[in-house]
C-alpha cells in the first residue's frame, strides 16, 4: 500500500527550487578594473564575467563605491563589453591543500603548471590563513642548518625567524636561493616566484633548484606577464601551503621571491581602484599588506611546526633607503645584503656582512660561538674600512692590532665566506672550520 506521507518526503527534494544565482551588469571598463553594478559581493569574492558570444572571464573583487563593484580580471579582458552579465562563483578565497603538492609546480589558482595532472587535494583552506595568538608562539630556539657556511657561522637562523635577503638586480640573489633550498635540514620547501620572468621560473627550477630539491618542494609561480590579483593570489597561496605544512608540525622553509614584486602588484591594485599615492607612488594599502603576510612565518603555536620565511627585497637602483627595504627591515627578525661589489670581484655568495645581521642569533648560540661570530665580522669590517688605505701602501703595520690581525687572517676569511653552488657545508663543518680560522682571536 502506497505511503501517501513516505512519498512525500521522496519527492521533495526534486521539488526545492535551485540555488538563486546572483548576477548583475559590466558597466565600465578601465585599464584592467572592471565596475559592476546589480550585484553584492565582499571583498576577495571570486566572479565570472560572462560576454554576449559566451566567453568567460574570472575576476576578483578588490573594491567597491556605493553599489558600484570594482573588480579585477585573471586574465586579459578581451572579448567582455557593456552589458555583459556578472555571476558570483564563490564569496571568499578558498585553498585546496593535500601532501600531493610536494614535487609539484603550480599557478596562483593552484593549477598544474608542470604539465602534469592536478593532485588529489583532500583539504580547503582559506587563502587568507589563521593570525596566531603572539602569546601562543613558540619560541625561537634552534638553530636551522641552511647549509650555506656565511649564514651559517655569521648570520646564524633559527627554525622560525623571518629573513630578507635585499639585493640589487644580477649579484647572484636567484643562486643563493636555489642554495638554500637544496642544502637546507628544512623537512618542506615552499617556494614562490612572484613577477619574475617566465625565462627565470623556468631556469630556476630546472637548473638552481635541480630535480633533488624540487622533491621536497612546491613552486608557486606568478610570473610578471599575469594579472597583478593573481601575483597577489600566489603570494597568498605560498604562505597558505607553508602554514598547512607547519600545522603538521614540519619545519617549513618558506622562500618569496620577491617582497618587492608583491608590493608592485598591490600597488597596480591599490591605484588602479582610486587609492592615494604616497612614496615612490606606492599606496597604503602596501604598507598595511606586507607586515600582514610577514607576520604570517613564525614558529607554530606552542612551538609545534615553524616556517622559516626568507624574502627577497630587490633594492632599486642599489638603493637600501627604498620604501619597501625599510618596511621589511622593520617587519623582518634579520636580513642578509648582498654587494654588488663583492660579486663583480667573482666573490659567491656576495653576503656584505657590514649590512647584514641576525636578530636572534644570540639565543642560538653560545657565548664562546657568538663571541668568534662577532669576531669575524669585526675584522670584517675593519678591513673594508680600511682597504683604500691598505691596497695603496699607506697604511703601516702596528698601528692597529685589530687591523693588522685582519690583513693577516683576511685570505682565511675570504675563502670561509665564499661557497661553491654546488658544494654544501653543513652546520658541524662550519664551526669547526670557523674556530680554526680564528683560534687565537
Amino acid at each position: 500500500m502506497l505511503d501517501f506521507a513516505d512519498e512525500v518526503q521522496r519527492s521533495l527534494p526534486k521539488l526545492r527550487a535551485p540555488e538563486p544565482t546572483r548576477s548583475g551588469t559590466l558597466v565600465r571598463l578601465v585599464g584592467l578594473t572592471l565596475e559592476t553594478r546589480g550585484i553584492m559581493a565582499p571583498l576577495g569574492a571570486c566572479c565570472e564575467v560572462v560576454g554576449q558570444s559566451g566567453h568567460r572571464v574570472e575576476a576578483e573583487v578588490v573594491g567597491f563605491n556605493d553599489k558600484t563593484l570594482f573588480l579585477m580580471p585573471f586574465t586579459d579582458p578581451v572579448g567582455v563589453g557593456p552589458g555583459d552579465t556578472v555571476r558570483v562563483i564563490s564569496n571568499s578565497a578558498q585553498v585546496r591543500l593535500g601532501n600531493a603538492l610536494l614535487g609539484r609546480v603550480i599557478d596562483g589558482r593552484g593549477q598544474p603548471l608542470d604539465g602534469k595532472p592536478l593532485p588529489e587535494l583532500p583539504d580547503q583552506l582559506s587563502l587568507l590563513g589563521c593570525p596566531l595568538n603572539p602569546m601562543e608562539r613558540g619560541p625561537i630556539n634552534t638553530v636551522l642548518d641552511v647549509g650555506v657556511k656565511a649564514i651559517n657561522g655569521v648570520l646564524t637562523i633559527g627554525r622560525g625567524q623571518r629573513i630578507g635577503l635585499v639585493a640589487g638586480s644580477g649579484v647572484g640573489k636567484s643562486v643563493l636561493l636555489g642554495m638554500l633550498t637544496r642544502f637546507t635540514k628544512a623537512d618542506v620547501v615552499v617556494i614562490g616566484l612572484i613577477g619574475e620572468r617566465g625565462r627565470e621560473v623556468q631556469a630556476f627550477i630546472q637548473e638552481t633548484l635541480g630535480e633533488e630539491g624540487l622533491q621536497k618542494s612546491v613552486v608557486i609561480a606568478a610570473p610578471a606577464n599575469v594579472s597583478p590579483v593573481l601575483r597577489l593570489k600566489a603570494t597568498q597561496m605560498t604562505h597558505a601551503i607553508a602554514e598547512y605544512f607547519r600545522d603538521q608540525g614540519k619545519n617549513v622553509l618558506m622562500l618569496c621571491d620577491s617582497l618587492t614584486r608583491v608590493a608592485h602588484a598591490q600597488r597596480e591594485i591599490g591605484l588602479a581602484i582610486g587609492e592615494p599615492p604616497t612614496a615612490k607612488g606606492y599606496p597604503p594599502s602596501v604598507f598595511a599588506l606586507l607586515p600582514n603576510l610577514i607576520e604570517r612565518g613564525g614558529v607554530g603555536r606552542h612551538g609545534f611546526g615553524s616556517i622559516t620565511a626568507i624574502y627577497t627585497i630587490l633594492a632599486e637602483g642599489d638603493d637600501a633607503s627604498d620604501p619597501i627595504v625599510d618596511i621589511a627591515r622593520a617587519s623582518l627578525d634579520g636580513q642578509v645584503m648582498l654587494s654588488r661589489k663583492l660579486a663583480d670581484m667573482a666573490h659567491y655568495p656576495a653576503i656584505d656582512l657590514n649590512g647584514s645581521i641576525s636578530r636572534v642569533m644570540q639565543n642560538l648560540l653560545s657565548p664562546e660561538d657568538f663571541r668568534v661570530a662577532n669576531m669575524l665580522r669585526r675584522l670584517w669590517s675593519s678591513y673594508q674600512q680600511n682597504a683604500d688605505l691598505i691596497q695603496v701602501g699607506a697604511y703601516e703595520t702596528g698601528t692597529n692590532p685589530e687591523l693588522d690581525m685582519a690583513m693577516r687572517l683576511m685570505p682565511g676569511i675570504i675563502h670561509f665566506l665564499r661557497q661553491d653552488m654546488n658544494s654544501p657545508q653543513d652546520l658541524s663543518a662550519t664551526w669547526d672550520q670557523l674556530r680554526q680560522l680564528l683560534g687565537g682571536a
